[in-house]
């Protein structure tokens, strides 16, 4: 067990990070666990604290374009283009990996994802350092991600040295991760960077490749972002009808749903901000798993810019409750 210590200060996360041990890192889309991604000891230590199956792939996190061309072999014009625009940002590539990164944090795939957060402390510490920072989020594995330190501190106090204290999370939902492939871009994760910004982005044609059951990139597994209480995704006045004797709590867009006589509902957007939406997501399902209520349900989001993020992130904590009988 350690001390976790809570702080601002990038040179005790360094001093930790350089002696092998994990730091807690804030970012643009959500916080971090952070190990040196290099040092495959270091490595190990995130798949146990956050109980990860191994062949699930980890980000390497990096500061800057000279640091990620080191740890790939080619880079495609698109995704030129792509860090062009949006790094740092919320977008992660899928690329060819040197011989410098271990195995291990690829899950044995010949490419390696990697991204360029943009968080004024992360990047900072990212610059003093001499090795990237391999970062999955930073909870339990399954469970809503985190976006503020509190929510790194409810699931993985003790467990780790420090949290980088950065404040809560901007965008609030992960990165997209993109591959290439000849002359398309491949979506192997929905997050911060719409389908339609990659594309004008690009000019290319982006499709999809979710690989749910046996992920080529990290965050791709269906059973994921778990609450502790049954969550269910649909037309919420036939969910609320169908959970008649139990106490619920809704989670919707921009709409209310007082008039059913919810337990508690979070609107994440009155005004109808997908984006704003976004941010608040997650630690409205946190704060509703506990609340006084039995069962979450959720409306689907418009399926249009980050909206289609959303409804990735509600279905695969949906799924959950397919797979299990605790209703």
């Amino acid at each position: 067990m350690y001390n976790t210590l809570v702080g601002v200060d990038i040179s005790i996360a360094k001093s930790f990070l350089e002696k092998g041990e994990l730091v807690a890192i804030p970012t643009e889309t959500v916080y971090g666990l952070a190990a040196n991604g290099l040092d495959s000891t270091a490595v190990l230590k995130i798949y146990a604290a956050k109980d990860r199956p191994q062949f699930n792939p980890l980000i390497l996190h990096v500061a800057n374009l000279e640091q990620l061309k080191e740890l790939v072999i080619s880079m495609p014009d698109a995704c030129e283009k792509l860090i062009a625009a949006f790094s740092p940002g919320p977008i992660t590539f899928l690329l060819p990996k040197s011989e410098v990164v271990p195995d291990l944090v690829t899950a044995g795939s010949s490419h390696v994802a990697i991204r360029i957060p943009d968080h004024p402390l992360t990047l900072a510490l990212l610059s003093a350092l001499k090795f990237p920072l391999a970062a999955p989020s930073a909870n339990p594995s399954g469970y809503v991600s985190p976006v503020n330190s509190d929510h790194v501190l409810q699931g993985l106090s003790g467990k780790i040295s420090y949290v980088l204290e950065g404040g809560p999370c901007r965008v609030g939902l992960e990165s997209t991760i993109v591959g290439f492939h000849a002359d398309e871009v491949v979506v192997h994760r929905l997050g911060g960077i719409t389908i339609e910004q990659i594309e004008r982005a690009t000019g290319l044609v982006v499709s999809l490749a979710l690989s749910h059951a046996s992920p080529t990139a990290p965050g791709q597994l269906k059973s994921h972002y778990a609450t502790a209480k049954p969550f269910l995704m649909g037309d919420v006045e036939q969910l609320i009808a169908d959970q008649v004797s139990k106490k619920v709590g809704i989670i919707s867009f921009k709409q209310s749903y007082l008039s059913l006589h919810p337990k508690l509902e979070f609107i994440l957007s009155p005004s109808g901000n997908l984006d704003e939406a976004a941010a608040k997501l997650f630690a409205s399902m946190r704060e509703m798993d506990a609340a006084d209520v039995e069962v979450i349900l959720a409306e689907r989001f418009p399926d249009q810019g980050i909206g289609k993020a959303i409804n990735d992130r509600l279905e695969r904590a949906a799924f959950n409750e397919k797979t299990t009988s605790r209703i």
